[in-house]
C-alpha cells in the first residue's frame, strides 16, 4: 500500500510539474540587454519559448530583442519588411524546455526526484 502510494505521488509530480512551460520574458533589450526581465508561464495558445530580433539593415547597432511565449504559427521564421524607408529582418527562434530561451533553471526537477524517491523506497525499506 505504500508503495502505490508512493508511486500515485511520483505520477501526480510528473503530470503536474509537466502541464506548463515556463519562459524567460524580455519586452525590450538594446545590445543584447533586457530592460525588463521576468518569467512568464505560457498557456495552451502560446505552447513555445522564444527568441526574437529585430535588426535593421541601416546599421549593425540598431537592432531590439524579446522573448517570452509564442504561438507555434510564429517559431523559427524570419519576416523582412520596411518601416519609414529602413528596411528590417525579424528573426523568431522558438524551443520548449523551460527557460531554454536565454535563461538556466535553478530549480530541481521535482518529478525527477519523485520518481527517484518512489523508486527506491521498496529496496531501502
Amino acid at each position: 500500500m505504500k508503495n502505490l502510494l508512493l508511486i500515485s505521488v511520483a505520477l501526480m509530480a510528473m503530470i503536474v510539474t509537466g502541464e506548463s512551460l515556463t519562459c524567460k520574458t524580455c519586452r525590450v533589450g538594446f545590445r543584447g540587454r533586457c530592460v525588463f526581465t521576468s518569467t512568464e508561464v505560457c498557456s495552451n495558445s502560446q505552447p513555445n519559448c522564444y527568441s526574437g530580433k529585430v535588426a535593421f539593415n541601416i546599421s549593425s547597432l540598431m537592432s531590439l530583442q524579446s522573448r517570452g511565449c509564442m504561438s507555434s504559427s510564429l517559431c523559427n521564421k524570419t519576416e523582412k519588411g520596411t518601416l519609414l524607408t529602413a528596411g528590417y529582418t525579424i528573426t523568431r527562434d522558438c524551443c520548449s524546455t523551460d527557460f531554454c530561451n536565454g535563461a538556466t533553471s535553478v530549480q530541481p526537477c521535482a518529478a525527477l526526484v519523485a520518481a527517484i524517491t518512489a523508486f527506491w523506497s521498496p529496496m531501502v525499506l
